[in-house]
């Protein structure tokens, strides 16, 4: 199947397909037991599929269960029909899938993406430079970083969208003095310089996090915070792991994470005091 292009993410697909299909179920006031008895199928099956294990549900599949939850109108099934294949095809980075976990997809097709940095630069923001260095000290293996670099460059190029997602990025200071390479000091030079470049850019807005600050809400960790075009797709906290990550859903949660990114936007240098500080860096 063909890559997706412009804004689109499989991944965000299966997850809307997902909700609008337990919505239907519920407004055909069904549980899983008695959908599945209808159909003659497992609760296990239809469950996968509102959960999204079922990773690539068939057409045939879904155009069953609209049948039996009462959707007639044509426009609205063959919408769904659709959101069904788009789902159905695999994201670029599939390719990556031994490194690149499903955050990637998330991503893709993020209006708003609100990050806290302290232990390495955003990867939206890094050189391919930075992001190799970066994969050493991860102790990824030497054959490996090349894939590790261009998947870094790849997912950048959700800038070059029709309408790019706002990026808000807090960085904490020990990431930007401490050096990418010892060995390599215009490595991080050149990460700096990059950094104030795409501050130009109107929607990403870069804040450092000064030593000065002191204690701060970020203290319990790193995390990003996406938002989504659509309604139906809710926001979603990822905490990076060394191998993939944690995703929160929960509504009290996320209002949590928005509470520490207000106090961390708040206690941070401002976008152009971030901006002269890191220009400061570079000379």
């Amino acid at each position: 199947m063909p890559e997706p292009t412009g804004d689109f993410s499989p991944t965000i697909r299966r997850r809307r397909l997902s909700e609008e299909l337990k919505q239907l179920r519920a407004a055909a006031g069904l549980t899983l037991e008695q959908a599945a008895k209808k159909l003659e199928w497992s609760r296990a099956k239809i469950a996968n599929i509102e959960t999204g294990k079922r990773l690539r549900p068939y057409v045939t599949d879904i155009a069953l269960l609209l049948d039996i939850y009462g959707v007639t109108d044509e426009t609205r099934r063959e919408a769904l029909f659709e959101l069904t294949r788009q789902s159905r095809i695999k994201g670029w980075w599939t390719q990556y899938s031994d490194f690149a976990g499903a955050y990637f997809g998330f991503e893709a097709e993020a209006s708003s993406i609100a990050t806290y940095q302290m232990g390495v630069m955003p990867g939206l923001l890094q050189t391919p430079e930075y992001a190799a260095a970066a994969a050493r000290a991860g102790l990824v293996l030497p054959e490996d970083i090349k894939r590790v670099v261009d998947a870094r460059v790849r997912r950048q190029r959700i800038f070059d969208r029709d309408v790019p997602p706002r990026l808000w990025a807090i960085i904490d200071e020990g990431v930007l003095v401490r050096p990418a390479a010892a060995a390599e000091p215009e490595v991080m030079r050149g990460q700096i310089r990059h950094l104030v470049a795409m501050t130009e850019r109107p929607n990403i807005t870069v804040q450092v996090l000064p030593f000065a600050t002191g204690l701060h809400a970020g203290t319990g960790g790193p995390f990003v915070l996406l938002d989504f075009p659509n309604p139906l797709d809710r926001p979603i906290v990822y905490l990076e792991t060394r191998h993939d990550g944690l995703y929160q859903e929960d509504p009290a949660q996320i209002a949590d994470y928005r509470d520490v990114l207000d106090h961390l936007q708040g206690t941070a240098l401002s976008p152009a005091e971030s901006v002269q500080y890191l220009t400061r860096l570079i000379d």
